[in-house]
């Protein structure tokens, strides 16, 4: 919802809005833009040139023939010697058309090659470059409401449909509208009456343009709709298909995806239709004009009105050439709904902003103790029911503290607010007594380590995983991090040690030596806060004590927060917080909370019994 005085979603993407941007867009690469604007216009002129030359060589034939017709008209008064003979004037002529042709071909050459850097090379990259970089401070809440797949098509898809507007539009419609009007000057100089019987059906075509500009933006925009969820289904079955294969699901999966691409051909067979319309309506009402022109032209020659080489012949070059850029409207339309669908899309990543920012003349922290203070925090996920209530608590520096809640209790939301991935709808938050909304967002940052649940890995070297937020980091510090995570046996037992390339999200590795690297990456920043959250909850018991007896060393003499539902990891815990429904409704140490009925008691009775029941289940 627009904030008062902002513009609303339909002012700021409105048509002239997205026209003016996109204009700005190509404005902003000027050079070539002029130049392949420049280039266009002469190619304009040469076609005219060209056909001019033609109606004099006809007249000139034609004078040589019969002596009694008039003289042919040269162009800017020139007029040839008069010791040259026809057979001289065509020649030169002859050449001058030649000339002509090669000197376009070149020249449209230029064109071509000038327009594909500008586009493809300039304008392209630069609105991917943007997206990406744009992408990178966003906050979480944008991540929550766009899904992966539709974030894909804006960078790629969407970014190339956009320079559209520049190549197919801009471009494409300076030179139609260009030639149209120098075409049509040309052709009221050599007669007006017959100039404006054949442009009459201007009006018609006018309307008709318009009609389906209108038309084609609505399908564009579904259609871009249609291929996020498409995408969505291939990017969901790649990921998961050990799931599909597991279930024997991959008929269901292949017609799942062919219902979706049949959805988007569907819809792209509607934008054609109209299309295969409007192109042929505005091809049928140019070719009228030709009708005109042989009925009315004709009648004229007939009657000694207009002379046929520069006068009928030229005029039907030129009316030809008015046509197809008449026709060209249909192309130039289409290019406007599909580019202006994209750039909006593009335009609403761009626009924007981040709910979670530095505010100005923030304070950047020393090197923080990691006393952390709850208070009074409410938070909720845009407009939904809270997630957490009223929530007031203080960690001190060097402090273990548990989190347990059942599934939804906001243990993971709790976690989310100490690095400001959000912001709370109430209450504060105070690192070392400061405000985190006054600090530094990157500095704050830094000194925060966090070991996901899910451990994420890139497809690089060993070495620059551990090293991704310190990417300056030397060797020995690499190594001195890993072996306070309890990695580097491992790591140098791989191929190529710290420089083997591990592959997508480090399938190449065990749960355990995942979690190990990701423990490595959140200690080199030698972080006074470090966040682990349910680090061995899909881990096995053996690959769970191994990563446990990691985080006993890197988490002596840091703050740190563990959300975990195995009470083997939470017993350590100086302090554990019981979160129910977003509450916190108790606090104490693992002996104190087992003592006390409720969830926690309940959870520890349940893990008991499972251990003494262990042997005898694998027994049986």
């Amino acid at each position: 919802m627009a904030s008062p005085g902002e513009p609303t979603p339909e002012e700021r993407y409105s048509t002239g809005s997205l026209v003016r941007r996109l204009t700005g867009l190509a404005w902003q690469f000027r050079s070539d833009f002029l130049l392949s604007l420049g280039l266009s216009i002469s190619l304009v002129l040469l076609g005219l040139a060209g056909l001019q030359l033609l109606g004099i060589v006809i007249d000139v034939i034609r004078h040589a023939l019969d002596p009694s017709l008039p003289a042919p008209q040269f162009p800017l008064g020139w007029h040839p010697p008069r010791e040259w003979s026809p057979l001289r004037m065509i020649v030169l002529l002859s050449g001058a058309i030649a000339f002509q042709a090669l000197l376009r071909a070149t020249l449209a050459y230029a064109y071509n090659m000038v327009t594909a850097r500008l586009t493809q090379g300039e304008i392209v990259p630069d609105l991917r470059s943007r997206l990406y970089a744009r992408l990178q401070h966003l906050s979480f809440s944008f991540f929550d409401e766009h899904g992966s797949h539709s974030i894909f098509n804006r960078v790629t898809g969407d970014a190339q449909n956009t320079r559209l507007f520049v190549d197919g539009v801009l471009l494409q419609g300076t030179e139609t509208v260009i030639t149209l009007l120098v075409y049509a000057l040309f052709m009221w100089r050599i007669h007006p009456a017959l100039t404006a019987a054949c442009l009459s059906i201007s009006i018609p075509l006018a309307i008709l343009t318009r009609y389906y500009s209108e038309r084609l933006r609505p399908g564009y925009l579904k259609n871009r709709e249609l291929q996020d969820q498409l995408v969505l289904q291939l990017s969901e079955s790649v990921r998961g298909m050990q799931t599909v294969k597991g279930f024997a699901a991959e008929p269901h999966q292949i017609r799942r995806f062919q219902d979706g691409n049949d959805r988007v051909s569907a819809q792209q067979r509607r934008i054609f239709w109209d299309l295969s319309i409007f192109a042929p309506g505005t091809q049928f009402l140019s070719q009228l004009s030709l009708v005109i022109l042989f009925a009315y032209g004709g009648w004229l020659y007939v009657h000694g009105r207009i002379a046929l080489g520069g006068g009928l012949v030229v005029f039907a070059g030129l009316l030809q050439q008015f046509a197809g850029q008449v026709a060209n409207l249909s192309t130039i339309a289409n290019s406007v709904q599909q580019s202006l669908a994209a750039a909006r899309r593009v335009f609403e990543v761009l626009d924007t902003k981040a709910e979670v920012q530095s505010k100005e003349n923030a304070h950047v922290p020393e090197k923080l103790t990691g006393r952390l203070e709850f208070d009074g925090i409410t938070f909720g996920y845009g407009e939904a029911e809270p997630a957490l209530q009223d929530l007031s608590f203080t960690a001190a520096p060097g402090q273990v503290v548990g989190i347990f809640g059942l599934t939804g209790a906001g243990k993971s939301s709790l976690l989310s607010l100490i690095p400001r991935l959000y912001d709370p709808r109430r209450g504060r938050i105070l690192a070392d007594g400061h405000d985190l909304r006054d600090l530094d967002l990157d500095a704050y940052r830094r000194q925060i380590g966090i070991v996901y649940q899910e451990t994420f890995l890139f497809s690089n070297t060993v070495a620059a995983n551990i090293a991704f937020g310190h990417p300056h980091a030397t060797m020995d510090q690499i190594r001195a991090a890993a072996r306070l995570a309890s990695a580097d046996d491992f790591i140098s037992a791989l191929p190529k040690g710290y420089d083997t390339v591990l592959g997508e999200s480090g399938v190449d590795l065990s749960g355990g030596q995942r979690q190990r690297i990701a423990l490595a990456r959140a200690l080199l920043l030698e972080p006074p806060i470090l966040l682990l959250d349910d680090p061995t909850a899909s881990v096995d018991a053996r690959t769970e004590n191994e990563i446990v007896s990691a985080l006993r060393a890197a988490m002596n003499g840091r703050t740190t927060f563990v959300v975990s539902g195995r009470l083997s990891l939470l017993r350590r815990a100086d302090v554990i917080l019981v979160l129910e429904e977003g509450k916190l409704t108790r606090t104490g140490t693992h002996d104190e909370l087992v003592k006390v009925p409720g969830a926690y008691r309940e959870t520890a009775l349940l893990q008991l019994m499972d251990l003494d029941n262990g042997p005898e289940g694998r027994a049986a």
